[in-house]
């Protein structure tokens, strides 16, 4: 038993690091005021790509309120917007993937999802950042992209 307890622990480590990167809540502005519930809002949030250091993206999203919105039962619109900057010296790791999730969000209780995915374009040095919002049966074609040219930073001495 003692075994498969650490294996099992194994196996949920290598999940949660193999998992996309929460956000810190930087602030939301109210859209339409809500009578009952919370307001409809737009809300950004930032975070640094979990493989990229030197890089961080901001994500916007509007937010539906009122009641459904207040016990997070409704589903949030698939509007979005995307920017992605260098911040510091920007340190690429040795295998980086063609395309990786590097942020997932829910937009609803089951089914929908905004999800950010990092591609490599090796040809021009960049990182193309793609927000996308994914449903269960069916995509939808919102989108927003940002890039990242990978140059160095500062000064040199």
């Amino acid at each position: 038993m003692k075994i498969l307890t650490s294996a099992a622990i194994q196996v949920a480590s290598l999940l949660l690091a193999a998992s996309p990167v929460l956000a810190d809540n930087v602030g939301c502005v109210t859209t339409a005021w809500k009578l009952i519930g919370a307001n409809h809002k737009v809300c950004v949030e930032a975070f640094q790509d979990p493989k990229v250091r030197g890089v961080t993206c901001h994500v916007s999203q509007a937010r539906t309120g009122g009641v459904s919105g207040s016990l997070g039962l409704a589903q949030d619109p698939s509007q979005f917007s995307l920017a992605c900057r260098q911040t510091g010296p920007i340190v690429l790791p040795a295998k980086l993937p063609k395309a990786e999730t590097v942020f997932s969000e829910d937009t609803s209780i089951l089914f929908k999802e905004t999800r950010i995915v990092r591609m490599w374009d090796e040809v021009h040095r960049t990182l193309v950042y793609l927000a996308i919002s994914r449903r269960l049966i069916e995509g939808a074609p919102a989108n927003s992209l940002s890039t990242v040219p990978v140059m160095p930073w500062g000064r040199k001495p």
